[in-house]
């Protein structure tokens, strides 16, 4: 938790003396429709995931079984650390240097930056470097992904969707699946026979794109949504100026 102090101090002091803004701008005051963005965010990643892994059981023949080693309490361990390096990772990516960048570059190329910095990144913390074929692999997983958290924070100015969509993966691959750098969690998965074929380009494809899809979709619905509320509160100004006039 220290770290993510640090992080918000130097956030603070580069909104600061770059835009003279506050940590305010990052949205991180909780209102009805960011706990909506939260709430959505984790909900399509969990399901996403939990589709995604259950593909190994579905198309091959693997199982999963519970770790019986598996306590309340490793659960609420395992469950900090992957909340804390979430918002470790978004407090750098999708805090206060993209919120600069949006302002000097604009969204698209700041979200662009953002995505790629997040890709590179990935090759060092999943120790990737060196290995050309998985840092293509691991660049195009983790570069579309953070270009999905970067327009999440973008076009909603604020960091919950991206942290509810960045956990709930994180909490479904590494705590629930077992698929991460803490081992071992509450399933493990028996049988250990590979997806080949057609299949298994499915399921990473449907791995790449299923959340981003969804999330594209649902910051569209916003942005409509969005419109047609401000749209009805000018409508009775639109009709007193059309009265005035014709008067």
């Amino acid at each position: 938790m220290a770290g993510i102090l640090v992080e918000l101090i130097i956030s603070w002091l580069l909104l600061w003396f770059i835009s003279k803004k506050h940590l305010s701008v990052l949205g991180f005051t909780p209102t009805k429709s960011r706990l909506l963005n939260l709430l959505f965010g984790f909900l399509a990643a969990v399901i996403c995931g939990i589709i995604y892994y259950m593909s190994f059981t579905v198309f091959a023949d693997n199982n999963w079984t519970v770790n019986e080693a598996f306590t309340g309490l490793k659960m609420a361990i395992s469950s900090r650390w992957t909340i804390v390096s979430v918002l470790y990772e978004e407090l750098i990516f999708r805090g206060a240097l993209l919120y600069i960048a949006i302002q000097k570059l604009g969204a698209k190329k700041a979200c662009i930056i953002s995505a790629i910095s997040f890709g590179v990144y990935h090759w060092f913390s999943m120790e990737a470097f060196g290995n050309p074929v998985q840092m293509m692999i691991l660049f195009c997983m983790t570069g579309i992904w953070g270009f999905m958290f970067a327009m999440a924070f973008a076009k909603t100015k604020s960091l919950y969707l991206p942290i509810g969509l960045h956990f709930g993966w994180n909490l479904i691959s590494t705590v629930v699946f077992s698929q991460g750098p803490l081992g071992n969690q509450l399933l493990i998965i028996a049988g250990g026979e590979k997806v080949g074929g057609f299949l298994s380009g499915v399921i990473f494809i449907f791995q790449l794109f299923a959340v981003p899809l969804i999330v594209f979709w649902y910051l569209n619905w916003l942005s409509k949504k969005q419109k047609r509320s401000i749209d009805k509160e000018q409508q009775p100004l639109t009709a007193h100026l059309e009265y005035e006039i014709r008067s």
